[in-house]
């Protein structure tokens, strides 16, 4: 009954929870960079290079002829998918990009917090300037 007691306080601290939750959206933001990356950028950068569909390249290790990656695959040959191993790369790089960005964006707001506000010079004498001009007058009475 120890092991479970103690797996039990171990997946209920604060650090594992926030783990999970960060996973969860890690995966979730993983999806909206991925359609980034399909959707909205590998068609811009196959228009500027001529149309090439970086995700259909690939060097045939067998003795047939295919015209797509999927038909090869499909007919079962030996394959080096160098245009998918380039969208991979991208994908990261813009992963890495978007996650730095995020980063510098919160460093930012804790510099913010951080900074003690400057505070405001006196208007007047301080409350200790005062009683001892007060202890000084009476003191000439």
């Amino acid at each position: 009954m120890g092991f479970v007691k103690e797996f039990k306080e171990f997946a209920m601290k604060g650090n594992v929870m926030d783990m999970a939750v960060g996973v969860i959206i890690g995966g979730a933001f993983g999806k909206i960079v991925s359609s980034l990356v399909d959707d909205v950028l590998m068609p811009i950068i196959g228009k500027l290079t001529g149309g090439v569909d970086f995700t259909n390249l690939f060097v045939n290790m067998g003795d047939g002829e295919y015209a797509t990656l999927a038909a090869a695959k499909e007919a079962g040959a030996a394959v080096i998918a160098y245009g998918q191993f380039i969208q991979n790369i991208i994908d990261f790089l813009i992963v890495a990009f978007c996650i730095f960005l995020m980063i510098k964006g919160m460093n930012q707001l804790n510099r913010k917090k951080e900074e003690p506000e400057q505070p405001a010079a006196p208007a007047g004498p301080t409350t200790e300037e005062l009683l001892a001009d007060i202890r000084d007058i009476l003191k000439k009475k």
